[in-house]
């Protein structure tokens, strides 16, 4: 299968998928969120695939949402659309569904929804220059993909919150001390790194795996489940997402 948007590698039983947009470093697009379910999809049912790596060409894993494929639809009460949030949230179903295991290789910028999508991985490996940040109040958007959820089961209740309401962007170092990711490299070893602890997943009984995915899965769903329900089907009054839209917009 062809894809414009990523490039999809197989080799040892390991598939790669690297999310291809280093020109708007990988900005997360319906188009390009729907490749990547597609992709992992695939790689799930290719009997001749053991793990999955997740990473991102450039200075990026993806910078988030591409707020530019939005267009000119007015947002409204920090919601970015359904067309958007619906091929997120079934990038994101791929990722958990598939029974191998899913791990992220951060190489850089691994923002808002970038993040989400990582959160949704079964283990994350970054790059010492990798830089972490959920920037929705930053511009007046509230969290659709699963970032109230999966972010304070990650790093904590406070430490979640701290991030999400300043918007701060964190360092390697400091989202490996709040457990935000299990392990760090240097940039040049990124991606040995990653197919390092695929092999030592493959050295395994997968069907194991697969067990254990779901398992862990399923302890964590149970309770988030209504959670999730109600980060998507909620409204709240924000007023003021269009003009921070806009004015990220000008900057381009």
């Amino acid at each position: 299968m062809d894809y414009l948007y990523l490039l999809y590698k197989k080799e040892a039983q390991i598939c790669t998928i690297t999310l291809n947009r280093p020109q708007v470093l990988n900005a997360l697009s319906p188009d390009s969120l729907k490749e990547l379910r597609k992709a992992v999809l695939a790689a799930g049912e290719d009997q001749e695939v053991g793990v999955v790596i997740l990473t991102g060409a450039g200075k990026a894993f993806a910078a988030g949402a591409d707020l530019q494929s939005l267009g000119t639809k007015k947002l409204e009460n920090g919601r970015v659309g359904a067309l958007i949030d619906e091929a997120a949230n079934g990038a994101i179903e791929a990722i958990q569904s598939i029974p191998k295991a899913v791990i992220a290789a951060v190489n850089g910028h691994c923002y808002t929804g970038a993040l989400e999508i990582v959160l949704a991985c079964d283990i994350i490996i970054a790059s010492e220059e990798a830089k972490f940040g959920d920037t929705h109040v930053k511009w007046g958007l509230r969290p659709s993909w699963g970032m109230s959820q999966r972010l304070p089961r990650a790093v904590g209740y406070y430490n979640a919150k701290e991030l999400s309401f300043t918007a701060a962007i964190i360092d390697a170092i400091e989202a490996k001390r709040i457990g935000l990711v299990s392990k760090t490299v240097s940039a040049e070893k990124l991606l040995d790194g990653a197919n390092k602890i695929a092999h030592q997943i493959l050295s395994n009984s997968l069907e194991a795996v697969a067990a254990y995915k779901r398992l862990y899965n399923q302890t964590v769903l149970e309770t988030m489940e209504k959670g999730l329900q109600y980060e998507r089907l909620s409204e709240f009054p924000i007023s003021d997402t269009q003009s921070r839209i806009d004015g990220f917009k000008k900057k381009k």
